[in-house]
């Protein structure tokens, strides 16, 4: 029986789970499944987002015909070749002849190489830029070659501003009844797999990442449908921070990660002894069994701390085979900018560290640290000296903070304005009427000065209309914001005046309490009416003191706090563009780094002349 879920009003996930699944791509283990998505838009045309792997065939058909209705299906949307979003495509042109199918010039020469259907006829080709109709929306396409296939692209509804994401911001497991990102919690349960998965599967091709980040930078975006995974309606920025860092290789926690391959337990107990004395420093440690632990856990640990540390015995005169087949395929992912050391044993010829070294100084922007502990069978306490250096010449290249001095009576006091940040603040919309104009500002200080009678303060800065409108009629509400809060609300409430805007236009939608004021029922955990009683200058604000005339809660969604807002609402700066000189491949992806392209370079992966390159 089918099982679907709605995304919008006209947009439904068509898609399927697989839970037996035991190694995705045959390559990473997959112990919580995985989803295949699929999305079906009903509008004057029906049109289908990429279908699903053979898996999950039987429910997708059904899926997808529960939400058709008896309507025929006009057309499918190609993002993606690879298997695990294509494969069903055959049958879904047996069972839905007359679908004509979207895609590019690429995605056109696989699909010949994949099936045996007549292409050609059928296929409408699209490339950057191109829009297309279905009715009430307007969808236009934007190439993502390399995000992870050279074929690739995203779909954009300009309509419902819906990115269709192909397989970024993917993330491995099953989604276990949810399709919403909000609907879990996504930190705790879900961000290692996503990690794990960003860093296996398209880890390699940061460069390409970037080039699709950019333009969706242009993109207004409340919605993200990705090809495995949950759908992003909140939050989008968190995830898209994520991206940004994967993608530039940004470490995001400061740390030493340690993976070792210890064959009778001495290797293990010297990444013991290190891992202990760095945290008698302040150093966040994680560590690994590489013969234990899958390789993927390890790549995507790699992409997370700072600083890597690799202690590997010696085996067959080499590095230890599950500690090599790591550092090749951390290498292959192209990991860059970290600092890295090393611990070697070999009871009677130790060359693991040496071999290790040369691996690890193949990629980019490399610290590696010249101290190094070499062992012969064991630690000694001899050796002592050698650990000390090794764990001071990492705590040397982490930064760690150091509380202020505080003045003492002899000396003049200072005032860090960075410490009232540390001050705990709400964000609130506060309105006003006056007359027929309603406004409103974003505040973030509202206390409640007393219990009994219920009476709460508000500061307002003396330029803001709303201070004026309540400075005039003694009325106001507090809408207190949630968590949830898009950004849009502080744009639209906090970078524009009332004098010169109508904030309460229908844009953001708005509803009128008994004293006639309006509160936002949308992103707001409750809203507090209040009659002003009195009125403190101090200078830029007026501080208001106010009767509590209503009060009403409107969910239970935490409230959100000017830290919170920083950390997960207000966009993050991008990092400044790296002035890269060079050429990518548009076949496989392959940067080339230089001024200039030899006109006979061939590139040494998909063997394509340099006819098929263009700048970065």
């Amino acid at each position: 029986m089918y099982c679907t879920k709605k995304i919008t009003d006209d947009l439904t996930w068509v898609g399927g789970n697989d839970r037996r699944l035991a190694m995705f791509e045959g390559v990473y283990s997959v112990p919580d499944g995985v989803s295949y998505n699929s999305y079906l838009l009903t509008d004057d045309k029906t049109v289908l987002f990429d279908t699903v792997d053979r898996a999950v065939s039987t429910v997708f058909f059904e899926n997808l015909a529960h939400t058709l209705d008896g309507r025929t299906l006009d057309y499918v949307i190609i993002q993606h070749m690879e298997p695990d979003h294509s494969a069903t495509l055959s049958e879904l042109i047996l069972r839905y002849p007359d679908v004509k199918i979207i895609a590019n010039a690429k995605t056109a020469v696989m699909m010949k190489q994949f099936f045996e259907f007549e292409v050609d006829s059928r296929t409408l080709l699209v490339k950057e830029g191109d829009t297309f109709e279905t009715g009430h929306h307007t969808l236009t396409f934007v190439m993502a070659p390399m995000v992870h296939w050279p074929e690739v692209m995203v779909t954009y509804d300009m309509t419902d501003k819906i990115l269709f994401s192909a397989d970024a911001f993917g993330t491995f497991g099953a989604l276990n009844g949810a399709i919403f990102a909000d609907e879990v919690d996504f930190n705790r349960d879900y961000m290692d797999e996503a990690r794990r998965y960003y860093c296996n599967i398209v880890g390699k091709y940061g460069t390409q990442v970037q080039a699709l980040l950019k333009k969706a930078s242009s993109l207004e975006i409340n919605m993200i449908c990705p090809l495995h995974g949950f759908v992003w309606r909140s939050h989008i920025g968190d995830y898209i921070d994520k991206y940004v860092k994967w993608s530039t290789y940004t470490p995001e926690e400061t740390g030493v990660m340690i993976a070792y391959a210890s064959v009778y337990g001495n290797t293990e107990n010297t990444a013991e002894i290190i891992a202990s004395r760095l945290r008698d420093k302040g150093i966040k440690t994680v560590m690994y069994d590489v013969s234990v632990t899958p390789a993927s856990n390890i790549i995507a640990a790699a992409f997370q701390w700072s600083h890597l540390l690799f202690a590997s015995t010696t085996y067959n005169a080499g590095i230890f085979v599950s500690m090599e087949e790591l550092l090749r395929d951390l290498a292959a992912h192209n990991i860059q900018k970290r600092t890295v050391a090393f611990v070697e044993n070999g009871s009677w010829a130790a060359t693991s560290g040496k071999l290790m070294r040369e691996i690890i100084a193949s990629c980019k922007d490399m610290n590696i640290l010249e101290e190094t502990v070499s062992l012969k069978s064991s630690l000694k306490p001899s050796q002592d000296d050698q650990v000390n250096a090794l764990v001071e010449a990492l705590s040397n290249t982490i930064p760690q903070f150091k509380p202020a001095q505080a003045a003492s009576a002899e000396t003049e006091a200072s005032v860090d304005p960075n410490a009232l940040f540390k001050l705990s603040y709400g964000l609130f919309v506060l309105s006003a009427k006056d007359g027929e104009k309603d406004n409103g500002c974003i505040i973030n200080t509202v206390t409640q000065l007393t219990d009994t009678p219920k009476r709460l303060t508000i500061a307002v800065n003396k330029q803001n209309l709303t201070h004026d409108m309540i400075l005039k009629t003694g009325m106001f509400n507090v809408s207190v914001l949630t968590e949830d809060v898009p950004f849009k609300v502080f744009q639209h409430f906090g970078f524009q005046s009332g004098r010169e805007a109508d904030k309460f236009d229908g844009s953001i939608k708005a509803v009128r309490s008994r004293n006639g004021v309006v509160y936002l029922p949308d992103y707001t955990n409750a809203f507090i009416s209040g009659k002003v009683i009195d009125a403190l200058d101090y200078g830029t604000h007026t501080l208001f003191v106010a009767e509590i005339t209503e009060a009403c809660i409107l969910s239970q969604e935490p409230s959100v706090t000017y830290a919170y807002y920083f950390e997960h609402i207000k966009p993050k700066p991008q990092p400044a563009e790296e002035n890269k000189k060079g050429f990518v491949c548009k076949i496989c992806g392959y940067v080339y780094e230089g001024e200039t392209l030899p006109a006979d370079f061939i590139c040494p992966l998909c063997k394509h002349g340099a006819e098929d390159f263009e700048p970065l």
